[in-house]
């Protein structure tokens, strides 16, 4: 009996020391990306849906300065100044402009992918992966609300720059969402009109503007 106590006091600690140390390279991650006037991301995205047969790959790149971001993705453009979101699709000449609702974002969005696991979640140390020689930990999260669409993501931190490398999120559905950084860019000078979206330009050029 003695000794089954001792294996589970051992176990606890374990547990909690792997805790900690999860939570300390989480700390440490979020203080980095704090530190910066602004961060360019040019990534990787993968969707893998097993049910329709879908795995589908694809290129785009972030600016991020505190909320405000430009993200680029399949052809098309999103700005977000802080309060409005403005979604520019030019094949079919359209912009959407939607107001942007915190309580309503259950998504990880270009202005906290990199700081979304601060609150929410529970956390462990996962596997290590040596990267071209980069040392990438993995540190699991799971939503402390059991009735959340994510099922769990895990992600990939490289344990000398403290920046993000990947991302993946599997959702209640199995479906998975990877994100993997091909270039972390910091501190660039920015135009001060770049999270600035000009109504008038694309009016002039045909757009639809669509206001939700």
């Amino acid at each position: 009996m003695k000794k089954r106590s001792v294996l589970i006091l051992l176990f606890l600690f374990t547990a909690f020391s792997y805790a900690q140390n999860a939570q300390t390279l989480l700390k440490q991650v979020s203080e980095k990306v704090k530190s910066y006037d602004n961060i360019y991301i040019d990534f990787k995205y993968l969707i893998d849906i097993p049910s329709q047969n879908i795995r589908q790959e694809t290129r785009g790149d972030v600016t991020l300065e505190g909320d405000k971001y430009v993200l680029n993705m399949m052809g098309t453009t999103r700005i977000f100044d802080g309060k409005v979101i403005h979604t520019i699709v030019p094949e079919d000449e359209e912009v959407t402009i939607s107001a942007y609702n915190p309580q309503d974002d259950s998504e990880i969005t270009p202005s906290k992918m990199l700081t979304f696991y601060e609150k929410g979640y529970n956390y462990k140390m996962d596997i290590e992966q040596n990267v071209k020689g980069r040392k990438i930990q993995y540190i699991k999260l799971t939503p402390i609300d059991k009735n959340a669409e994510i099922k769990n993501i895990f992600l990939g931190i490289d344990v000398q720059t403290h920046h993000i490398y990947k991302l993946i999120q599997t959702d209640a559905n199995d479906n998975q969402y990877t994100l993997t950084v091909n270039s972390f860019k910091t501190n660039q000078p920015l135009s001060k009109t770049l999270f600035t979206f000009d109504e008038a330009r694309y009016k002039s050029e045909g757009y639809y503007i669509n206001k939700l």
